[in-house]
């Protein structure tokens, strides 16, 4: 790369990372390339079409760093220090579990939920368990004026990383280092919405992506168990211990564990379980309720727009 104008360094760069396999080679050149020169990824595409203006040649070595890391497979958001997660921008690292777009709509199905308990009563009281970096729990405390959200990790990093990404934003989520199956246990009853991307994969499930599976944190991944869903078992109990009847919980999960993860919520004492699915149409997470009291929200079971059938139709 002894170039250094912007287009030759983002040609080069896409091609070193087509070459080892990265899954986005030229958005990939571009973020790193914005990150180096403190930019936004738009100014980087600029100057590219410009090339009027080489770039230094301290940043041109910085980025030519960066670009080998990440054709060694380290995660982009570990190289930049930051991860997208809906309109937030979080701290990220070695030791957390890099947020994926996907859990976006687990987020959205929990601020739905939320709202609506705001707009019937004014206040709803949210938790997080296994919150990771924090980011569903900020989620929800951001976009969701009157929600009071608490949120769990039990990981000595993973709470750093939630630690610093919750004081960014005004400590507007009441963070806890705690085992999520038990903590907080002065909220038993009387909470709106439990919600949760525990770790879920087979202890025998090696993920493919070496991004996944050599960075990010197996306490992050491995749910325990022959179906790996041993911690999601701990987590749909707490759940059933927090909610108040007719709360909401909603949990996250593999596309092959639907029906597994329908069983596991009713037999910890939910009811009304349901699967719902991603934004690319996949059936990742599993949507229940506390026993009693009807609750406040749209997508109830019986909806055809985001309900699946109940029945037990195995793995």
């Amino acid at each position: 790369m002894g170039d250094a104008r912007p287009s030759v360094l983002l040609r080069d760069a896409t091609a070193v990372l087509a070459a080892a396999g990265v899954p986005s080679p030229r958005p990939d050149a571009e973020l790193l390339l914005a990150h180096v020169l403190g930019v936004p990824r738009a100014e980087v595409r600029h100057r590219a079409i410009l090339d009027s203006v080489p770039v230094g040649a301290a940043d041109a070595a910085a980025f030519t760093a960066l670009v080998a890391r990440r054709s060694s497979r380290e995660p982009l958001q570990h190289l930049t220090g930051a991860a997208p997660f809906r309109h937030l921008e979080l701290a990220v690292g070695p030791g957390v579990f890099v947020p994926r777009p996907e859990t976006e709509q687990v987020a959205q199905v929990a601020v739905d939920e939320a709202a609506a308990v705001v707009a019937a009563r004014g206040t709803a009281v949210v938790v997080d368990l296994c919150t990771g970096s924090a980011a569903i729990a900020l989620a929800v405390a951001t976009e969701v004026p009157g929600a009071r959200v608490h949120a769990v990790e039990l990981d000595a990093t993973a709470h750093a990383w939630a630690s610093r990404n919750v004081a960014a934003h005004g400590d507007a989520v009441a963070l806890v280092r705690g085992d999520a199956r038990t903590a907080l246990a002065d909220l038993d009853g009387t909470v709106d919405v439990v919600v949760s991307n525990p770790p879920y994969v087979p202890s025998d499930a090696v993920p493919q992506d070496p991004e996944v599976a050599h960075h990010d944190p197996a306490v992050a991944l491995y749910g325990l168990g022959p179906d790996g869903l041993e911690v999601p078992r701990g987590i749909a109990a707490a759940a059933t211990r927090l909610l108040r009847p007719g709360g909401l919980f909603v949990m996250e999960h593999a596309e092959v564990q639907a029906a597994a993860a329908r069983r596991t919520v009713q037999d910890a004492g939910l009811v009304d379980a349901m699967t719902r699915t991603d934004l690319t149409g996949r059936d990742r997470m599993v949507v229940a309720r506390a026993p009693g009291a009807s609750g406040t929200t749209t997508g109830t079971p019986g909806d055809p727009d985001v309900s699946r059938d109940v029945k037990d139709c195995g793995v």
